[in-house]
């Protein structure tokens, strides 16, 4: 199954939570969800029929594959990763893990206005990591990576202008730093569970693929 192309907003209402897939739009009060707050569809506004064990595992899993907008079998590698990882809980290690996506971190670090800019910022180029231009949202961020820009012009001026929007602020995430003024910044730390500000109830995804 390919990416969904659909309304983003849909997918915040079909998982009964602000996802925050919209944008700036996200957190005000157009957002789809407050708008309609019931599921999509023509009988979403119907009484919903009560959720097996299984239902609100699948749900969950649902939720953050699309809070951070990969598909089925990249979150599944994610988790095979997680657990094999030898210290902390599984399922705190997935959400480290997928917080430490690069389109996540740009993101994160106010260079995006959603991650789905982040993604398209990251695609076209205009990410460098260490460096050395990077052009794969799923990757991998370490302690101590340098954050920049490829370059400045025409090109990228969507990503110069929501850096100039935040000058004089700091990146949502206790774990990285950006210079707004120098377009530069770090990571400083390994993202853990309390960096994740959604109220995720990753066990149940452990439980699901455990079956």
């Amino acid at each position: 199954m390919g990416r969904y192309t659909g309304p983003k907003e849909r997918l915040s209402r079909r998982e009964g939570v602000n996802l925050h897939l919209k944008g700036e739009r996200s957190f005000s009060d157009k957002n789809g969800l407050q708008r309609k707050p019931f599921v999509p569809g023509q009988h979403g506004n119907k009484r919903r029929a009560r959720l097996s064990n299984y239902g609100i595992q699948l749900r969950e899993k649902q939720k953050i594959k699309r809070y951070y907008g990969v598909l089925e079998r990249q979150f599944r590698v994610y988790f095979e990763r997680a657990l094999h990882i030898r210290e902390g809980l599984t399922g705190e290690n997935l959400l480290a893990l997928l917080e430490s996506r690069l389109d996540n971190t740009i993101y994160r670090m106010k260079l995006a206005k959603s991650r789905n800019q982040a993604r398209q910022f990251v695609l076209h180029g205009m990410i460098a990591v260490n460096g050395k231009k990077v052009n794969i949202p799923s990757y991998q961020v370490n302690v101590n990576d340098i954050i920049s820009l490829t370059l400045q012009g025409e090109r990228n001026k969507s990503l110069i202008e929501n850096i100039e929007q935040n000058q004089g602020t700091k990146p949502d995430a206790e774990w990285l730093y950006f210079d707004y003024d120098k377009k530069e910044g770090n990571i400083i730390r390994i993202p853990t569970r309390a960096d994740v500000p959604q109220n995720f109830r990753e066990q149940l995804v452990v439980e699901l693929y455990s079956k």
